[in-house]
């Protein structure tokens, strides 16, 4: 009996997570969340275009000696003219929470998504040119960064890969994090791709969740912790769901293994204390 396509997307999710974080396929590992989220929809199609933005890369950076030899201002002028130009891609910012927009397949035929998803397509996109770049984690609202002489560029893929100054970095993290928000250090860290991936997933796990569908944030979490089997946050967000859904077995075991991968700081005495009351209600 031949595998469903949800099993298979989950075969290779579990294979990448044995995987050290530089021999990721990005996209490819996109896509299969994209297969589980989707099982229906079109996953070659998308692999195909997936094969056609790589392969436009390299056509373009072997054209552009300025960019080819490290001109960090040509390499992202290159890249934005052929993810949202050639490509027209585009942010989602009519239907900014519709689950499609982080699904990579649908991305990939709608044109449209949020930014970490056209992220992934710009480090899919670098990668394929043979040059550096990474995401940034900054809240609530994905950045990529390409090196730069003085340091990096910071681009914002949603709005088409403008580059970001301080001044719009400031007015951009209030915009999406709040007045008081600062623009921190911190906030400007590399992504690894594994980062990047689950913050991609991660958008499909909170909007099953603010739908009050604990299953599917679940299921979801499970298929994060696939990619990042040494997680202690996803087991502890997966022990927490277990715990609303009365699996209190479940429950302690998730967050047993929590605390197995993180024994100290805030987090892990917070869990140690449900621990200790889910194990006096089974007593």
């Amino acid at each position: 009996m031949s595998a469903t396509p949800q099993e298979e997307a989950r075969a290779a999710l579990d294979a990448a997570g044995q995987l050290p974080d530089a021999e990721l396929d990005l996209a490819s590992v996109a896509l299969q969340f994209a297969r589980i989220d989707a099982p229906a929809a079109d996953w070659r199609a998308a692999q195909a275009l997936l094969t056609q933005i790589a392969r436009r890369a390299v056509e373009l950076a072997a054209a552009d000696p300025a960019a080819d030899g490290g001109d960090s201002e040509r390499r992202r002028a290159l890249l934005a003219g052929l993810i949202h130009g050639e490509f027209g891609f585009a942010g989602d910012a009519e239907t900014y929470d519709d689950m499609a927009n982080a699904n990579l397949i649908q991305v990939l035929d709608r044109r449209r998504g949020l930014p970490v998803a056209l992220g992934v397509l710009w480090l899919h996109a670098a990668e394929a040119a043979g040059w550096s770049a990474h995401g940034l984690n900054a809240p609530g609202h994905f950045l990529l960064a390409l090196p730069h002489a003085r340091g990096q560029i910071v681009l914002d893929v949603f709005a088409g890969g403008d580059q970001l100054l301080a001044p719009e970095l400031r007015a951009l993290i209030k915009r999406v994090a709040g007045e008081n928000a600062e623009l921190k250090p911190g906030m400007l860290a590399p992504m690894t791709k594994r980062d990047v991936l689950l913050r991609l997933q991660n958008n499909i796990k909170l909007r099953r969740l603010q739908a009050n569908d604990l299953e599917g944030g679940l299921a979801a979490t499970r298929d994060m912790l696939r990619l990042a089997p040494d997680h202690a946050g996803l087991w502890r967000e997966m022990g927490l769901i277990e715990h609303r859904l009365e699996r209190i077995g479940a429950a302690l075991a998730s967050l047993d293994r929590a605390l197995e991968i993180e024994p100290r700081g805030e987090a892990a005495a917070r869990i140690r204390g449900l621990v200790e009351e889910l194990r006096n209600r089974l007593n």
